[in-house]
């Protein structure tokens, strides 16, 4: 693994497209970064290779993005948009009152197939990179809001349900991330999917009788 950096310098847009056309130039940057990441990683993946890839000019690249660190950045946020969006069904029949176990395999393949779709991208933008802090907190509000419905939807006589709450959601971030984006071979997402449920209601069960 590629030793992990800080994004350096400015880390925001020069400027916020306003017209359908700019958006889609600014679009198909992000998303030839993603590609190219994927297939590079984060040290050859440069604005050369990302702008030739976006079918735009190297100089309405910057027009848009001062420096690769930025375009990093707009990649998490979409990262997180779209991972709230996946989750956000479920989150909503957790406050609904759905029990945990119920939903608990839905949540795991999701979170499979999010980390399956592009590992290379995964790897690039949490291991090659640390995050700023502001997007660091982003992430961070993100999973406090699951470890609180987390915890109000376990069983109730749990000894610290908010402590079992970030322990199961930290277990089934931290087992995704290393099984899917090292998957051993042989294995398929619903192999891995099926045991991380597995574990998770083991360790809910065992937590019942302590």
């Amino acid at each position: 693994m590629s030793a992990t950096r800080i994004p350096t310098g400015r880390l925001t847009p020069r400027k916020l497209p306003k017209q359908a056309r700019s958006e889609a130039t600014v679009e198909a940057v992000v998303e030839a970064a993603a590609q190219v990441f994927e297939l590079h990683g984060y040290a050859a993946g440069t604005t050369n290779r990302i702008a030739e890839r976006a079918g735009v000019s190297i100089g309405s690249l910057y027009q848009y993005f001062p420096n690769k660190d930025a375009i990093l950045v707009a990649l998490v946020r979409r990262h997180l948009a779209e991972s709230t969006a996946v989750l956000e069904s479920h989150l909503e029949r957790l406050e609904r009152g759905a029990s945990f176990d119920e939903l608990l395999p839905d949540v795991v393949e999701a979170m499979v197939a999010m980390h399956a779709l592009a590992p290379g991208l995964h790897r690039v933008l949490f291991e090659e990179t640390r995050l700023p802090p502001a997007l660091r907190a982003e992430l961070d509000g993100l999973e406090d809001r699951l470890i609180d419905l987390t915890a109000d939807a376990l069983p109730d006589d749990l000894r610290d349900p908010r402590l079992l709450g970030r322990v199961i959601v930290n277990t089934i971030e931290g087992l995704t991330h290393r099984l899917v984006l090292r998957r051993p071979t042989g294995v398929s997402s619903e192999q891995i999917a099926r045991e991380i449920t597995a574990l998770v209601r083991a360790y809910i069960r065992t937590s019942l009788t302590w």
